[in-house]
């Protein structure tokens, strides 16, 4: 009775049926170290971000820009009853407030020029730029008809050109406007509730104050025969240039020796030329393009979503690419075991389920050497020296196991394969689910092909 069971234990253990399901398991077991590899992946994303926070702060932030803008103030009045005690009667009384108008430029023309740099710490590396930015552009006369303002209530010795903008801390010049051949300097103005009322969306550090810049008072009636300005403004920045096009016809043409320019925000250019040298971009855009008048009474509006933008990022993220490749762990790990298996059941060569875990083991450690090779040199070379150092550990691993050459040659080769596809998914973005759906389908068919005549 005894030998009975025993010989079917040994049956039982020794079955197909018990392999899988023991294969099955390690595979979900090796899932662990799979996901802590994702979480160092993850760990080393958000302290390159916090790197690049650091120096994109010391150098210059991204550079936001909407000016220069006409304000004028202006006087209404408000009726109230008041009561006279001395007479006893209630009497009628204009009690002035004052207001601001604010105009945009008839024509407003832009030249930037954006000289790049990469400054690295560590092993992270993030690009700034160095823009000199041109502005000109035509005003005017202000026009109150729409508010029935009287031209004695309009206070136009007190007005001002104003400006809007982030990265005061970056400028690198004095910010000087000629005004129908007046100089008007701009100045920095402490605005208490600038961080409330008006804000700009960056994706690489989310809302940012914006700041104002502000000429003295100047008699504008003094600019109504010639209303030309022009001006320059110097800045240090880093992730991305955006303007807002105030102008009734906004011209702006964007010239830097970076390489792989992204063109955001509510417009692209109408005309771009990237090369390896670098790219030149121009924009034409209409007041009747944007859903927003060239005037505007009582408070600037919150029209930063209508800029347009060009970002100056490093396009290839190693850290989403191994990201990308580690998701794909299980189906590497999955696929290696079955191919042991096969050759196991097909040759009848005894694979212990602890060597299982060992090569399971050796395919996990492959992200971990990815992650560490790619963060001193590129996704692509880590990605060869990782896959070879693996591929030639189960290789020599798999001659001992397997007692001779032909299957380690084989599954060198199918390593070899398999690795080679998931890194052709991996730099394919628009394609990749077709090419990885083909791929899985033909995996599973050679599969079925191969084990059409095992006997389970």
């Amino acid at each position: 009775m005894e030998t009975n069971q025993k010989s079917f234990l040994a049956n039982l253990l020794n079955s197909n049926t018990t392999r899988l399901i023991m294969i099955g398991a390690l595979t979900l077991f090796l899932l662990i170290p799979l996901f802590l590899v994702k979480g160092l992946i993850n760990e080393r994303a958000v302290r390159q971000s916090e790197v690049i926070r650091e120096i994109n702060s010391k150098w210059g932030n991204e550079v936001f820009f909407y000016g220069p803008i006409l304000k004028i103030p202006y006087v209404t009045y408000v009726q109230s009853e008041v009561y006279d005690k001395k007479t006893g009667k209630s009497v009628i009384e204009r009690i002035p407030e004052q207001h601001y108008a604010f105009f945009f430029p008839e024509e407003l023309k832009n030249t930037s020029k954006v000289q790049t740099e990469i400054k690295k710490r560590n092993n992270y590396e993030s690009v700034v730029f160095t823009s000199q930015m041109d502005f000109s552009g035509r005003y005017i006369q202000p026009d109150f008809s729409s508010k029935y303002v009287s031209d004695t209530d309009i206070q136009w010795e007190k007005a001002t050109i104003l400006i809007r903008t982030t990265n005061l801390s970056s400028i690198k010049n004095s910010v000087k406007m000629l005004f129908s051949g007046k100089e008007y300097v701009f100045e920095p103005i402490y605005e208490a509730q600038a961080n409330e009322d008006y804000s700009y969306y960056s994706e690489n550090n989310g809302y940012r104050a914006v700041s104002s810049l502000e000429t003295p008072f100047f008699n504008v009636k003094d600019h109504f025969e010639n209303g030309n300005f022009s001006f320059s403004i110097t800045y240090d920045g880093s992730s991305k240039i955006g303007i807002v096009p105030i102008g009734k016809v906004t011209e702006s043409t964007i010239k830097s020796d970076w390489k792989d320019p992204s063109f955001s925000g509510s417009f692209l250019p109408f005309k771009k030329d990237i090369t390896n040298d670098g790219f030149l971009a121009d924009w034409k855009i209409l007041h009747i393009n944007r859903p927003f008048s060239q005037q505007t009474f009582g408070s600037l509006p919150d029209i930063g979503k209508y800029a347009f933008e060009v970002d100056f990022v490093i396009p290839v993220d190693e850290y989403q690419q191994n990201e990308r490749a580690a998701k794909y762990g299980f189906l590497v790990i999955g696929l290696t075991f079955l191919i042991f298996f096969l050759i196991q059941t097909i040759s009848k060569i005894k694979i212990h389920i602890f060597q299982y875990t060992m090569i399971g083991l050796a395919l996990t450690m492959f992200y971990t050497l990815l992650i560490s090779i790619t963060e001193h040199s590129s996704f692509s070379k880590a990605y060869l020296m990782a896959s070879v150092m693996i591929i030639l550990l189960i290789g020599l691993y798999s001659i001992s196991i397997l007692k001779n050459r032909k299957f380690p040659m084989f599954i060198v080769a199918s390593l070899s394969a398999l690795y080679g596809f998931i890194y052709v998914i991996i730099q394919l973005e628009n394609y990749a689910l077709l090419v990885g759906s083909v791929g899985l389908f033909l995996i599973l068919a050679l599969v079925m092909y191969v084990s059409r005549k095992i006997e389970w």
